[in-house]
């Protein structure tokens, strides 16, 4: 199994967008036995909320369940509980670096560069453009989401040789 941590600064809007999305792939794509994903945050000054509304609201336009999420941040100990750590910035990279102090097993990866981009996803709770953060958030998602599903068949077929 594949264990994803979806990051961003407040754990409000990007990352638990792209937990969201992330899920009903799995889930839309029976995947509950390979894929497994959370979300957290950088920074504490969101810490105890909930998702950011136009973050919900966007979602629930696109038919994706929102499951409720309180936000919680990244630890120190997340570095060996998961596979990937996927943020959203190059602001949260350097964030993560800090936090892990390093990344000797080059787990962190900005979500978009699954698309072959190494872009941003601006934060829509300073832009208000969460249209365009849905959208490259789900084009991500499912570059991810198709990138595990070949390795983890990829392994499965090497096991059985």
């Amino acid at each position: 199994m594949y264990k994803i941590l979806f990051v961003c600064l407040g754990n409000i809007c990007r990352s638990p967008m792209a937990e969201m999305i992330f899920k009903d792939l799995i889930y839309k794509n029976n995947k509950r036995f390979m894929l497994y994903c959370e979300s957290r945050a950088t920074s504490t000054e969101e810490y105890g909320n909930n998702m950011y509304p136009k973050a919900i609201q966007i979602l629930q336009e696109h038919h994706i369940n929102v499951e409720r999420n309180i936000v919680s941040m990244v630890k120190k100990d997340d570095y060996t509980r998961y596979d990937y750590i996927v943020c959203m910035d190059m602001e949260n990279y350097y964030d993560l670096l800090s936090i892990f102090q390093g990344d000797p097993d080059n787990k962190i990866k900005l979500l978009m560069s699954f698309t072959g981009r190494d872009e941003e996803i601006a934060d829509p709770w300073y832009t208000d453009d969460f249209d365009t953060a849905y959208n490259q958030i789900e084009e991500g998602c499912t570059a991810l989401f198709n990138y595990l599903v070949d390795k983890y068949n990829e392994n499965a077929q090497n096991e059985q040789i």
